[in-house]
């Protein structure tokens, strides 16, 4: 078979060796990217932000390009460490092999940042003389044989039983994890997720009273607070698990994650005692209010104000995309303390407590707020809300750190573990994506055959199984540094960045497999395509997280 490799030793080591080299080569193509990028938008020694913006899409291809050469260095050592441990099968190297061929290739030919930008080399400065050195024996022979039609057949026959490939976590108790809410979700959720989502239903109070049981809003609050005490990759089974039943009960641990880390890393200490353990367990459900209506993620410019008045601060403003706000207990509130202070000096955080309500049509029954639900496309059932606060009031020993002035900073604190959770919703939603695609593939028949037969619909799912384990291993290694106490800021910016896409881009062809069934709102792929897009956008959208990337790729590169 062209291009397809048997499953021995010296072939798997000639393939990891011909990989390692590849490797090298892009991360000296990264390197002579930014230089070029360099001179364009350095000024006296350091990022000149008028010029990263002049040079926005060159900036953002270099992030890209610096998420691919990440994730092929991640699927290289999830190669190498499920070869360790004499898990190498065929399908992972067939994985590997069409990983490094088709994003080696794209390197190349344009790296599709959108469905309509498509970043070429030459975008980022990068020169004829530059490419030339890239093209090694090693890149030429990835990218002629890496990702061929054959491969992609092989992969997808190799999958028809519900084999995706090893994930290599290499931990019994990680396996454990993982397997255990993989059947909560068969049993809990995948059941009843569509008929939710059809009837635009709240998640039921009982699916959220199981999770507390088992843990997910407590997985990584210390265990003096009642956590479990777990880390990050840990948080990342989870998650996956549950958004691969549905991405709203993947989802509704998100605000808890968000508040604990909040609370845990800038709270005083009356707040850890009495807030961790209620969040831990799932007495107390919060929700995160940041997001303005005419700041999206200009947050130096929001203007809800607090002002405080003895021992009370009062709050006015208005707040949107606010996810499950009605049925929770307390509020994560960002608002400016002090008018005179522009941009982000001047922003506090609120540990807002609130009634949960009890009626649809009084979703926020508190003196000085209301507010009304968002009607959305997918992501339905914890429901998007906006609020409105006029002299709404918080007692001052709710301000978090008893310190104003600290919210940005306090807020910035936890967008690493909001992303890297993030990315793993997306990873669970691309997860469940394949398994609609590959089951539909395998019993439509069409011709006298399953369609999973035709080289199109293989090749479509084999891809999506190839680029779902790059974000997978992306992600799980962004969370293992969070766990290290490394910063990872763009670590897991990459890793929200390519899931997102993936997710997106699995949802997309799993219903192209499905024909004009996809269309039908019957099939739960209707459901999946319409979660998935939102993906891209909420915790920093695609555009700004390659910003983010950019900028500190550009910093940590100059020092």
């Amino acid at each position: 078979m062209d291009g397809a490799y048997s499953s021995n030793d010296i072939v798997i080591e000639n393939l990891l060796g011909k990989c390692g080299a590849a490797l090298r080569e892009t991360e000296n193509l990264l390197t002579a990217a930014h230089q070029k990028l360099g001179k364009r938008v350095f000024r006296d020694g350091c990022v000149n932000s008028d010029l990263l913006e002049a040079n926005q899409f060159a900036a953002h291809g270099y992030a890209w390009l610096a998420t691919y050469v990440e994730g092929l260095r991640q699927m290289l050592k999830w190669a190498r460490r499920i070869e360790s441990k004499g898990k190498l099968s065929e399908l992972e190297i067939l994985i590997t092999q069409a990983a490094f061929g088709e994003y080696l290739n794209q390197m190349i030919s344009g790296i599709a940042m959108s469905q309509v930008e498509v970043v070429r080399a030459r975008d980022i400065g990068l020169t004829d003389h530059d490419l030339q050195k890239f093209y090694s024996d090693a890149v030429t022979s990835l990218i002629q044989n890496g990702n061929t039609n054959a491969v992609r057949m092989r992969i997808a026959d190799l999958m028809k039983y519900g084999n995706y490939g090893e994930i290599g976590l290499g931990d019994e108790t990680l396996e454990l994890i993982r397997d255990q809410f993989r059947r909560f979700v068969d049993k809990e959720v995948m059941p009843n997720a569509h008929k939710w989502h059809l009837n635009d239903d709240l998640i039921p109070m009982d699916i959220i009273k199981k999770m507390a049981e088992l843990g997910v809003f407590g997985l990584t609050v210390p265990e003096q607070w009642g956590g479990l005490g777990l880390g990050k990759i840990s948080m990342c089974l989870v998650t996956e698990e549950l958004s691969r039943g549905y991405i709203g009960v993947g989802s509704l641990s998100t605000r808890s994650e968000i508040a604990a880390e909040l609370i845990r890393l800038g709270g005083t200490d009356a707040q850890k005692n009495f807030y961790l353990p209620k969040i831990a367990s799932g007495e107390i459900l919060p929700a995160a209010v940041f997001t303005e209506p005419n700041t999206g993620s200009d947050l130096a410019n929001l203007q809800t104000r607090a002002e405080k008045y003895g021992a009370f601060y009062r709050i006015t403003g208005n707040k949107t995309w606010i996810t499950h706000a009605a049925r929770t207990d307390i509020m994560t509130l960002l608002a400016r303390t002090d008018g005179d202070q522009l941009g982000y000096k001047g922003l506090s955080m609120f540990l807002a407590e609130k009634p949960r309500s009890a009626d649809p049509e009084t979703p926020f029954p508190a003196p000085g707020m209301f507010g009304g639900e968002i009607e959305v496309l997918g992501y339905r059932g914890m429901k998007e809300y906006e609020i409105s606060f006029d002299n709404f009031e918080v007692p001052a020993s709710q301000l978090l750190g008893s310190a104003e002035g600290q919210g940005f900073k306090q807020l910035m604190a936890t967008f690493e573990s909001a992303r890297i959770q993030t990315a793993a919703r997306a990873v669970g939603v691309g997860q469940n994506a394949l398994e609609l695609g590959v089951n539909y593939a395998q019993q439509r028949i069409q011709f006298t055959k399953p369609i999973a037969a035709f080289p199109r619909v293989a090749g479509k799912l084999a891809w999506m199984a190839v680029e779902l384990m790059v974000s997978r291993q992306l992600t799980h290694y962004a969370a293992r540094q969070k766990d290290l106490d490394c910063r990872c800021d763009i670590e897991a910016g990459m890793a929200k960045l390519l899931a997102a896409r993936v997710a997106w881009a699995n949802a997309d062809n799993a219903l192209q497999i499905h024909g004009g069934n996809g269309y039908a709102l019957e099939y739960p792929i209707s459901r999946v395509l319409c979660d998935a897009r939102i993906l891209n956008i909420f915790e920093g959208a695609a555009e700004i997280q390659s910003h983010v990337i950019a900028r500190g790729l550009l910093d940590r590169n100059s020092q």
